[in-house]
């Protein structure tokens, strides 16, 4: 027996010529059915990874820390007051939540200030913060050291950089390490330089000890803002996290607890989460979509495959009649519906991808990168070949059950 049998294929040709402009139409269908999937699950992905992106550079499972004015009454107390955070509020933290991972404080100089070293100058955002302030940013050391206890303690004038200050400040062949930088004219040793998954604008960064900030530039206990990183707590626990530190800070500061212009706090795990959770959905509503989509051109496949069976009836007898089996006649008829779904839907695949191949390299806000995952178009290939066969399948059980006598006689 032949591998490949070109008289069932010739006839199944033959079928599809007997009715183009059906057969395109209905094509038509299942092509824009899987292309369709294909271009929603692309956009579903490059709207994934915006959001993912817009997260790389912080800790996910962190709370950001603002505080505020009181916008209610509170103990006697007007609305309006200005509550600020103290380096007491720092210890506090470090004191009583030993669950987190790491805890820093941010003390924000006014503007950029102008970093010199030599004859080469620039003005770069310098950050004043805690060593717990790496893990919160995800900071990623690539020579000497980052900003330790020691450091605070005994107020050193010491910086971390960034690789592109390092770049625009010192030879290319030139060490970093150990020299010395002006920072707003007052003299700071580099000590580290890092990189950061944040991109450029993360590495024109320049940290420096958070006491040495206030002392030098501020002569106070000013914090600006507390941060947390929850390391591996849950969501949940995260939330009640939030509520606790709410009420601690309440009472140390003398406002309403539920008031939230009093002290804001930014839960990025519970925003991480809601957005996994709409995508989830999106994604479901995605397949039913693109499903949906397809059963609609599985439902043409299958009338046209009725209206093939029913020209062929007299040649189906004829078959029968000479001693053609009911299972080689289903066999013909899902043969030439899996190959009319599979055709249509692969074009339709491969205009889709195409489409999301052009765009890929689009960088925004809120789309970036758009692909079609593996496991997508593993799936729509599945789906194509259950769809085929299931749009076969009446017309098949409906041929397998034609009397031959009865076929003969028909015109």
């Amino acid at each position: 027996m032949a591998l490949i049998d070109y008289d069932k294929w010739q006839e199944i040709f033959n079928s599809l010529r007997r009715h183009p402009l059906r057969t395109l139409l209905t094509a038509f269908g299942v092509a824009w059915g899987i292309f369709t999937l294909v271009l929603m699950f692309g956009a579903i992905n490059g709207l994934i990874t915006s959001f993912e992106y817009d997260f790389r550079d912080d800790a996910v499972n962190s709370l950001w820390l603002w505080t505020g004015q009181t916008s209610k009454v509170h103990n006697g107390l007007n609305k309006g007051r200005q509550i600020k955070f103290e380096n007491s509020d720092y210890d506090f933290l470090i004191e009583n939540y030993p669950e987190v991972e790491a805890i820093t404080g941010r003390f924000y100089l006014s503007s950029d200030r102008l970093i010199k070293h030599k004859k080469e100058a620039y003005a770069f955002d310098v950050r004043s913060v805690h060593p717990g302030h790496q893990i919160l940013e995800n900071t990623i050391i690539k020579k000497g050291r980052y900003i330790n206890e020691k450091d605070l303690a005994e107020f050193r004038k010491v910086a971390v950089i960034g690789a592109l200050v390092k770049e625009q400040l010192f030879d290319k062949k030139q060490e970093a390490i150990g020299k010395e930088i002006l920072i707003g004219g007052v003299i700071h040793k580099v000590v580290g330089v890092f990189t950061d998954s944040g991109g450029e604008n993360e590495m024109k960064k320049v940290y420096i000890p958070i006491t040495t900030a206030q002392k030098v530039y501020f002569d106070g206990k000013r914090i600006h803002q507390l941060m947390l990183a929850g390391g591996d707590l849950t969501v949940e626990e995260m939330s009640k996290l939030e509520e606790q530190l709410r009420k601690d800070f309440a009472a140390r500061k003398n406002f309403d607890p539920s008031d939230r212009r009093a002290l804001r706090i930014n839960n990025r795990a519970e925003r991480y989460e809601e957005f996994n959770s709409l995508f989830t959905a999106f994604t479901a509503l995605t397949w039913i979509i693109g499903i949906l989509s397809i059963i609609a051109g599985v439902i043409s496949i299958s009338n046209i495959m009725l209206v093939t069976v029913k020209d062929r009836t007299k040649e189906i007898g004829i078959r029968k009649a000479i001693g053609a089996s009911p299972r080689s006649i289903v066999v013909m008829i899902l043969q030439e519906a899996i190959f009319l779904t599979a055709i249509a839907g692969y074009v339709g695949m491969l205009f889709g991808l195409f489409i999301i191949y052009m765009i890929s390299d689009v960088e925004s806000d809120y789309f970036r990168h758009p692909t079609v995952p593996l496991n997508i178009i593993i799936g729509a290939t599945i789906v194509l070949i259950i769809s085929g066969g299931l749009a076969g399948l009446l017309p098949a059980i409906k041929a397998a059950r034609i009397n031959p006598v009865i076929a003969m006689k028909s015109d």
